[in-house]
This record gives C-alpha cells, sequence and structure tokens, in this order.
C-alpha cells in the first residue's frame, strides 16, 4: 500500500511551503501565518446549479438594488461615491483613537435616523460605554441596535434577530470563530471572521462597515486577504495635535479612489466640514515676512495653505533647518536652489518652515510658495495678502507645471487671491521679481480658461 503523505505546512500570505512548522514564515517574514495543510479529499465533481442562481445575460441583471445609498454625512457619502451599497463592505482603518468608532458610531445614528435598522456590534467595548459616548454625540435613537460581543456565532444570531438595514462590527480583530484555530486578531480568525459576514451581507443585501486595526507600519494588520475580500477600503487619518480627520478611499470598487473626506473632531464628536477654505490660513489682516499661501489637491478638493517660515541669523557651525508640517529634505534641496539661483544667502542663518492648521504637504506643488515664503523672511519683506504661489521647482530653477493647475487657480480666484504666480513665470528667480513686485493686475502670468 502507498503510504499516506506527511502533512506539510504552508504561509497563507505568500503560500511558502514546508515540512516543519515556523512561527515566523522564512519567506515574507509575516507572524503566525504558517497553517498546517491537509492532504486532498478527493476529485471535485461538477454540483447542480438552482435556477435562482442560474448564470444569465449580464444585460438581464437589474442594477436598481445596487445603487447608492446616501448615509447623511456628505463628507463620508463623498469617499464613498455616493453612498453605501447595498451588500457592500467596507473597510474602515486608522491609528488608535483617530476617532473610527465615533465616525461610525454617527454614521450608525444619521442611518437610523432615516428609517434603517442598524445593528452595531462592538466587540472592544462594553455596551455601556458605547451608549455613554453616543449620549456625548447626540447618537441616540430607538432603531440603532446595540450589541457587545467577540463569538461569531453570536454576531450571526444577532443578525437573525435584529434584521438590520446596516451592520457595523467594531472590529475584526476582536471577533472569534469556534471553527478556527487560534486567538482573535491572528490571520486565520481574522479571514474566517470576514469572509462569514462579507459572505452574508451579499448574501442578504446588507451594507456591512468594519472597522480594521493597524500596524506599527500603518499597514492594515492581518492577511493581505482581508483587503481583497471587501469591496472598500477606507483611511481615516489625522494628527492626535489637531482636531482635522481625513478619509481617504485606497480601494472602491462603487466610485472613485482620488475623493478625500475632511471632519473635525469636537467635544461632542465628529463634525463634517463641507468648505475647509480657511482652516488653513491665519487669521492676521496685515502684510507678514515670511507667509505665502499655496493651493493643494486633496483628492480633487482644491484647498489653500498658508506657508510659514523664519530665518534668523545663527553664530552656529551648523544652522538648524526645523520643519513642521513639509518634507525636510525638499525644504534643504529648495534652500540650495535659492542659495544658488537667486544669491539669497541662507547656509549662515537658521530657517524654520512650518505650515498653518497642521495639515501636511508632500507634493511637490507646494515649492513655489515654499521657496517665496523663505526668500520673504530672508529679505524681511512682506509678500502681497492677495497673492498665492503653484508650482515645482526643479534643481536648476525652472518653475514647472503640477497636477489639476487650472482647478488650483481657480480655486484660488474663487477665494479672491488676485496674484497667481505660476509655471508661466518659467523660472524661479522671476517667480521671485513677481511676488515682490506691486502689481495691480488681476492674475500674473496665468493660463486662461
Amino acid at each position: 500500500m502507498a503510504r499516506p503523505p506527511a502533512p506539510g505546512y504552508a504561509c497563507s500570505e505568500c503560500g511558502w511551503t514546508g515540512a516543519k512548522w515556523f512561527g515566523r514564515c522564512p519567506e515574507c517574514q509575516q507572524w503566525g501565518s504558517i497553517v498546517e495543510r491537509g492532504a486532498p479529499t478527493g476529485k471535485v465533481t461538477a454540483a447542480s446549479v438552482p435556477e435562482s442562481r442560474a448564470a444569465r445575460p449580464i444585460t438581464e441583471h437589474v442594477v436598481a438594488d445596487a445603487t447608492h445609498r446616501q448615509t447623511g454625512i456628505g463628507e463620508f457619502d463623498r469617499v464613498l461615491g455616493g453612498g453605501l451599497v447595498p451588500g457592500a463592505a467596507v473597510l474602515v482603518s486608522g491609528e488608535p483613537g483617530v476617532g473610527k468608532s465615533t465616525l461610525l458610531l454617527e454614521v450608525a445614528a444619521r442611518v437610523a435616523r432615516r428609517g434603517g435598522r442598524v445593528l452595531y456590534v462592538s466587540g472592544e467595548e462594553s455596551a455601556g460605554q458605547v451608549r455613554l459616548r453616543a449620549e456625548r454625540t447626540g447618537a441616540l435613537d430607538d432603531e440603532l441596535y446595540l450589541a457587545s460581543e467577540t463569538d461569531l456565532a453570536t454576531v450571526l444570531g444577532h443578525i437573525d434577530a435584529v434584521r438590520p438595514g446596516l451592520l457595523i462590527v467594531d472590529s475584526v480583530q476582536t471577533i472569534a470563530s469556534s471553527l478556527s484555530d487560534g486567538a482573535p486578531g491572528q490571520p486565520a480568525q481574522v479571514r474566517e471572521v470576514a469572509g462569514t459576514l462579507v459572505r452574508v451581507a451579499k448574501e442578504r443585501s446588507i451594507p456591512l462597515l468594519l472597522v480594521g486595526h493597524v500596524t506599527k507600519d500603518g499597514s492594515i494588520a492581518g492577511p493581505r486577504l482581508l483587503e481583497h475580500l471587501v469591496d472598500v477600503v477606507l483611511s481615516f487619518e489625522g494628527d492626535r495635535q489637531t482636531a482635522l480627520r481625513f478619509v481617504r478611499a485606497l480601494k472602491n470598487r462603487f466610485g472613485p479612489t482620488d475623493e478625500a473626506g475632511c471632519f473635525e473632531m469636537a467635544g461632542d464628536g465628529i463634525a463634517e466640514v463641507p468648505d475647509p477654505s480657511g482652516l488653513f490660513l491665519s487669521r492676521t489682516h496685515t502684510p507678514v515676512p515670511g507667509t505665502c499661501v499655496t493651493v493643494t489637491l486633496e483628492g480633487r478638493r482644491a484647498l489653500p495653505v498658508e506657508v510659514q517660515a523664519l530665518v534668523v541669523d545663527t553664530t552656529a557651525p551648523n544652522p538648524r533647518r526645523i520643519v513642521s508640517g513639509v518634507d525636510g529634505a525638499r525644504v534643504a534641496m529648495l534652500l540650495a536652489v535659492l542659495e544658488k539661483r537667486c544669491r539669497i544667502k541662507l547656509s549662515d542663518k537658521e530657517v524654520y518652515v512650518s505650515t498653518v492648521g497642521g495639515i501636511r504637504l508632500s507634493e511637490p506643488g507646494s515649492d513655489l510658495a515654499i521657496a517665496l515664503a523663505i526668500a520673504s523672511a530672508a529679505k524681511d519683506r512682506p509678500l502681497p495678502r492677495t497673492l498665492a504661489a503653484i508650482g515645482e521647482i526643479s534643481l536648476a530653477g525652472e518653475v514647472r507645471a503640477v497636477a489639476g493647475g487650472r482647478q488650483r487657480a481657480a480655486e484660488a480666484t474663487r477665494l479672491g487671491y488676485r496674484t497667481i504666480v505660476d509655471e508661466e513665470a518659467g523660472s524661479i528667480q522671476t517667480a521671485e521679481s513677481l511676488a515682490f513686485s506691486a502689481s495691480g493686475a488681476e492674475r500674473v502670468n496665468a493660463p486662461a480658461f
């Protein structure tokens, strides 16, 4: 007789196979991803397909039930592409304490007030703790059902009893299934729980919102399969030192992935910010040396941001370069360009660059505004309050065009910035002279619309 095959082990992340179990995969270095492989049980035979599930031409499928349904929070609906789609699985990830539970509790309350029944399953907090937060944020409603469970079978029982129109699970890493080995949060458990919840949501056309933890490097905890199982992956971002929060779509099967929703954390919960134009501008009306406004893109939304710079004389052998909200390497390059191309002596001075409102500028479109702010601080000459700068600066001192230039210029014009310096200036020297010149023109070297 042939001997039965020896048991083997495989990595659920990268597919590595071996005859010995490891706590950490030797191939992809993931912890807890090695599982035992079972021997093949037999040949797979074709099954009969019921009439209700028979394959039909795509033109015969009805799409009326697969339309977006608004949640009542405009910024959240904007990122989703118009609202929640029945049967859609949405994964919301973010750092601890950023406000994921507060946002989803507000979504649940808005949907309940609009006549929908919502089931909120909390695996991290007790029902009393969630109730206290709901009282503080004003998220109480009779159609909002709350359960504190960590067992998958019990969660499915709640779904059968409540029959919700929206299901929220906070979080997927805290729910465990008795059909899978391992502690809650392990890759096998996360895969089993997420797969079961997504299947139930699609069978019953229930929108599903899953909260996902993140690791130290910012990626979503659990197997990569989790992001493939869901239809939408949202990232909830924000700095704990500021009240501003952004929701971005990393994956969206029902809408665009270049939208961003803006929120602000307050004492009574989280509030959407439909027009954040004034959040990143200073309140002073007197021109101050070292300030310049640029227009950045958050998704498809143009936001004006004020960049502030301070240049101080020093006798230290190594002058400091301190930045906040901008890339330090980018600022160092701009300092070299200003000193070489514009003859502005900065090697013996300390330079401080920051943004207003805590927003972070990571795109090259803010180069020109940063450079003009530094030049204004170095010369102790203020720029006009009605000036906005948009453009990327190369090492040769050339001002280059950036993506969405027309949209940025239109937003700046709408907000009252009459002088716009952009790629039409050609070089950093010309841009500097245009910025410091007293001009009454409506626009300076800006493209026509």
